[in-house]
């Protein structure tokens, strides 16, 4: 029974090599909690050495499938880099975040697609374990604002098994009636047969205050019992207290401690490990005999297709519709899985693709372009003074006619149509890009595969052109009706109050959060001050920093973006670099950065200056156009504020009705 553990661990690295759905269920252990709860802690004093990700924040994106193999030596071998030992499990540390950032991105995304990580150790039992997201309620970064939703489809996943045991980890100092943990664990276990609790935290109760009840099982009973463990605190993890130390710590409080002294031999990390490799080995007993049942069924299925194959008859019509058939059910699960981004172990590490590239087209290319389409403010202002005139006549206006405002903001909301229908082409482009690549297995066929070609293609273009006709009609709704007494509306009365506070105050929507982070190259500094060369940008909304490397240890500067704005640098004639820049500059004159005009940066693509721009209309740095004069008459710049409020608030409309 001992093999057991080891077996099931085979499975899984086959399933995850193969890039397949697992049509099996294998048993397994899925570790489940809140944000903070401990269970980062939990995993790294069962393997005692600290190798898990940490930080503020959703730190775990990805399900990290943790296969604990008893042995003689100690080292680390992950699934996507077999045949390397990682010996410093630092490097482990860095490795996981890595693989995490090549799925997700660098900006708190999350995936389901596993990492399968492998430690061979003698101070460990058989025993696998996959660490799962914790839940969130605030999305941050690029994350949707349905994170909390998402993370818990993705813990589903896994713990609605029947085959699935659930580590629920609840830390002590919260209400267990409000713990995270049970409550996805009752959903699916409401009798809590397969439910585990552990109870961490128990040092930071308050004094007077015990988990009695909870570890005998009394306030919220489940099957298997609850588990105390003692953690290291944060003070200890930045100390980089030794694990080995910690457990001996944690063994003296719960012989000390009055409430837990009769029941110390049940409680700790040893004994928690002790318990889920006996648990893990009898459930893999329970469940042997319907997975073999399982296995055999499919063995069957493969040996008779394989029958099939052996009486093969080239001129056989049957044959030949199954093999069409396949190939364009491969198609379809191709299409999907890479407009879904999920499922597949072969993952593109070098460009955007896909579902990942049409996100980017969404969410940075349109926001870009809407920002672009700035008009000429000073002509506008004229537009505006003569619309005024106009409609007044020969009366003197008291007051500004709401016609010289709707003609004025109904030109600037009609072009909106460009960037939208761009943005239409650009999806339909990549589209088309992906239709191409999952065609390409059908390359033994070339009529079958030109054929396929143009019947998807021109469903897409049908569909384009329904979509563009949806779009221009939305705008028209737009046109057709100005509701000035939204409450986003900046009414004539309390707009420049708002200004004023705005610039008093300085406050800003995001908060000092941290937008993006990347490697950008400072050109125009000269070579013997430290410049042409690549630094760590990380981007908030207040401020600029730039460091002498990723590990964010030397900074060399911090900017902050109030007044700044962006403008595009041509390359000049002579210039031999090929790379892409673009510069900070404040439009007053005044030097951004020591006894520089403009901060110019610079990166290898245009489709990275995009992207870095994108982030910066983020932080509230926009481009030069978008500069406000300040000469004009009073009802002008009026006109201008709502102008840009209802613009930005169709555009927003517009916007999401292209996603949809």
């Amino acid at each position: 029974m001992d093999n057991l553990i080891p077996i099931v661990n085979k499975l899984q690295d086959a399933f995850t090599s193969l890039g397949v759905h697992m049509q099996l269920d294998l048993p397994q252990i899925a570790v489940v909690g809140g944000q903070s709860a401990g269970k980062s802690s939990v995993l790294e004093n069962f393997v005692g050495k600290d190798f898990l990700p940490r930080g503020s924040g959703i730190v775990t994106r990805r399900p990290l499938i943790l296969q604990l193999i008893h042995g003689v030596t100690e080292y680390g071998e992950f699934l996507h880099c077999k045949g390397k030992k990682f010996l410093n499990f630092d490097e482990i540390r860095k490795e996981i975040e890595d693989e995490t950032d090549r799925v997700t991105g660098s900006n708190k995304g999350i995936s389901n697609i596993p990492i399968n990580l492998r430690v061979y150790s003698p101070h460990v039992l058989n025993l696998t374990l996959i660490d799962l997201p914790g839940l969130t309620k605030v999305a941050i970064g690029d994350q949707p604002v349905d994170i909390e939703q998402q993370i818990k489809q993705m813990i589903f996943q896994f713990i609605r098994k029947e085959t699935c045991l659930i580590l629920a980890v609840t830390p002590a100092n919260t209400d267990l009636a409000n713990s995270d943990a049970l409550k996805l664990a009752k959903e699916v276990d409401p009798q809590g047969v397969r439910t585990i609790g552990v109870i961490t935290k128990l040092d930071l109760m308050d004094e007077g205050t015990d988990a009695r009840d909870i570890l005998e099982n009394k306030l919220l009973p489940l099957r298997r019992g609850y588990i105390g463990v003692v953690n290291r605190s944060q003070k200890d993890i930045e100390g980089r207290k030794d694990i080995h130390q910690a457990l001996a710590a944690e063994r003296k409080f719960f012989l000390s401690h009055s409430s837990y002294r009769h029941m110390a031999d049940r409680l700790g990390t040893p004994y928690l490990q002790r318990v889920l490799n006996q648990q893990l080995t009898n459930h893999i007993r329970d469940t042997l005999p319907g997975l073999r049942d399982k296995l055999q069924k499919q063995m069957l299925t493969l040996e008779k297709e394989v029958e099939e194959f052996k009486h093969f008859q080239p001129g056989d019509a049957s044959i030949k519709t199954k093999a069409m058939l396949q190939m364009i059910q491969q198609l379809q699960s191709d299409f999907e899985r890479t407009i879904e981004g999920s499922g597949s172990a072969l993952v593109n590490t070098n460009e955007l693709s896909g579902g990942a590239k049409i996100n980017r087209i969404f969410h940075e290319r349109l926001r870009f372009e809407i920002v672009k389409m700035a008009c000429d403010e000073k002509e506008l202002r004229r537009e505006i003074s003569f619309a005024i005139r106009n409609i007044h006549g020969i009366r003197v206006g008291l007051f500004t006619p709401d016609m010289a405002f709707e003609a004025i903001v109904k030109r600037q909301i009609a072009l909106l149509k460009e960037p939208v229908i761009k943005c239409v082409d650009l999806v339909v482009q990549e589209l088309s890009v992906v239709v191409r690549m999952c065609t390409a297995k059908m390359g033994r066929y070339p009529r079958l595969r030109e054929e396929t070609e143009r019947i998807i293609t021109t469903h897409v273009r049908q569909r384009e052109h329904s979509c563009k006709e949806q779009i221009l009609l939305l705008i028209d709704f737009e046109l057709a009706y100005m509701n000035t007494n939204h409450e986003d509306f900046i009414g004539f009365a309390n707009a420049q109050n708002k200004s004023e506070n705005a610039n008093k105050t300085g406050t800003r929507q995001l908060g000092n959060q941290v937008i993006r982070k990347g490697h950008m190259v400072i050109q125009n500094l000269g070579i013997m001050k430290g410049g042409s060369r690549p630094y760590w940008f990380v981007l908030t909304s207040e401020s600029i920093s730039w460091y002498k490397d990723e590990d964010e240890k030397e900074k060399k500067f911090m900017l902050p973006l109030d007044g700044l704005k962006l403008r595009d640098i041509e390359q000049g004639f002579m210039s031999m670099s090929r790379r892409v820049t673009f510069a900070l500059f404040s439009p007053d004159g005044r030097n951004v950065y020591k006894d520089y005009k403009q901060l110019e940066l610079s990166c290898e693509t245009v489709e990275d200056v995009e992207s870095w721009k994108a982030s910066f209309l983020r932080a509230g740095v926009y481009p030069e156009k978008q500069e406000t004069q300040e000469n004009g008459d009073e009802e002008g710049q009026e006109i201008m504020k709502n102008f840009k409020k209802c613009t930005a608030n169709n555009a927003i409309f517009v916007f999401l009705h292209c996603i949809i």
